[in-house]
């Protein structure tokens, strides 16, 4: 089976090394001397250091010939750019007047100013688009390049995009498993990272394993509330994607987002954190977009309302979590 994979960052490097144990797959950067890098030492230094990357992991700068290597009916192209990059990305796709049949996306969250989800995106651009899905779960993209265990799920309304998914990645030690619920795939990847800045909080102000396991809990009711109320399945949030990933999110050390809540907590500041990320903090960038779909839902998120407070509106941490405290008692369900 051929795969193409477009975009050389963590994610989309460590699942291209992992595809190239099975099937001819090709790893496409836009960036010249970063392609030149991987051919010649076979590791992502920039993003995945002292990770080796398979030998038969080919990569290329040629955007139509990646195109070209996903374009056979049996084959899979796997979008790895960022919710920020993906309108362009599928922009250049529908330039280049080759779309691929499949095609899978690996982005969590809501693009900044439309506020659409990423299945919404890639229709916007590519309305016509029938054969592709989001493909989303638990996941850090080290642990996923060194070969350990992990498990996904990918949503898609088309049963050949799902089977041919599945033929790509289920294999070694990663596990795929298969749904519809595209929506709900993908709310659960985008709240999943806010929740994630909140727990990094609490445990930087050390709060304790109850304020953590609370907060994921009442985070996870949160996560279901809007979901449901933007179209989503209620079970998909009990899930790999819902909380399987804001489990792992919110808990494991190499999450980016539950770093920033906890460097928060330590008294940096938001742009001094960024500053020294050097990756992606998505919780970051979607925040405010999830707060004001809430708000024009109608759907109550108070544990996002504290995470935007603290990042944009100069609250403190300790506040912030004040104020949560101070809510008055309700019903749990």
């Amino acid at each position: 089976m051929k795969v193409a994979v477009l975009g050389a960052g963590a994610w989309g490097t460590a699942l291209a090394s992992h595809l190239a144990g099975r099937h001819d797959t090709l790893l496409w950067a836009r960036d010249a001397r970063l392609v030149q890098r991987l051919a010649l030492d076979h590791e992502n230094s920039a993003y995945l250091p002292g990770v080796p990357l398979h030998a038969k992991l080919r990569f290329e700068t040629d955007f139509a010939a990646a195109l070209e290597h996903a374009s056979g009916e049996r084959a899979l192209c796997v979008l790895a750019a960022p919710v920020a990059g993906l309108r362009g990305l599928c922009e250049a796709i529908r330039a280049a007047g080759r779309v691929p049949a499949q095609m899978v996306w690996l982005c969590k969250g809501f693009e900044a100013d439309t506020r659409l989800l990423p299945h919404q995106v890639v229709a916007d651009v590519l309305p016509d688009h029938l054969g592709c899905g989001a493909l989303s779960g638990p996941s850090f993209a080290r642990e996923v390049a060194a070969g350990l265990p992990a498990a996904l799920t990918v949503a898609s309304s088309s049963q050949l995009c799902r089977d041919l998914t599945v033929q790509a990645f289920h294999h070694g030690a990663m596990r795929i498993y298969t749904g519809e619920d595209v929506v709900g795939v993908e709310v659960g990847g985008a709240v999943k990272n806010v929740l994630a800045i909140a727990t990094g909080i609490a445990d930087g102000l050390g709060l304790g394993l109850n304020a953590r396991a609370a907060l994921i809990t009442r985070g996870l009711a949160e996560m279901t509330r809007l979901g449901v109320a933007l179209g989503g399945s209620a079970e998909t949030f009990t899930g790999l994607t819902g909380l399987g990933d804001l489990i792992l999110t919110a808990t494991g050390d190499l999450s980016r987002n539950r770093t920033v809540g906890m460097q928060l907590a330590g008294g940096q500041t938001l742009a001094q954190i960024l500053n020294h990320l050097g990756h992606v903090a998505e919780g970051v960038l979607c925040a405010r977009a999830v707060l004001e779909i809430a708000q024009h839902c109608k759907v109550e998120v108070p544990i996002t309302e504290a995470v935007c407070s603290v990042l944009f509106d100069g609250r403190t941490p300790r506040a912030a979590v004040g104020a949560l405290l101070r809510r008055d008692a309700r019903a749990e369900s």
